[in-house]
């Protein structure tokens, strides 16, 4: 398993890295910490406005708690009928 690493320090890398005060690279040798690590949590940190470690990480999109079936259905069936015009209009 990865090293694990505070918010605060991740945040500390990331605000030299945005104040341009070092490159990823430099950090990385600075801290003793994989470029490529301090490059996904600035991609998370541009994404999520926060570098906050996952205690309970799990893959792909949230599970929606309500899902509406009807509706859904209703709209595939709207973008079936507007695939259909679109072929016919060739």
């Amino acid at each position: 398993m990865g090293k694990h690493y505070s918010e605060e320090l991740k945040n500390e890398i990331i605000q030299r890295y945005l104040n341009k005060e070092a490159s990823l690279e430099r950090l990385g040798k600075e801290y003793n910490i994989s470029y490529k690590s301090i490059f996904n949590w600035l991609r998370k940190y541009r994404a999520n406005g926060t570098v906050e470690n996952d205690i309970f990480h799990t893959r792909g999109a949230p599970k929606p708690e309500n899902i509406d079936y009807k509706e859904r259905y209703e709209i595939l069936k709207k973008y079936q009928a507007f695939i259909k015009a679109q072929r016919e209009k060739k």
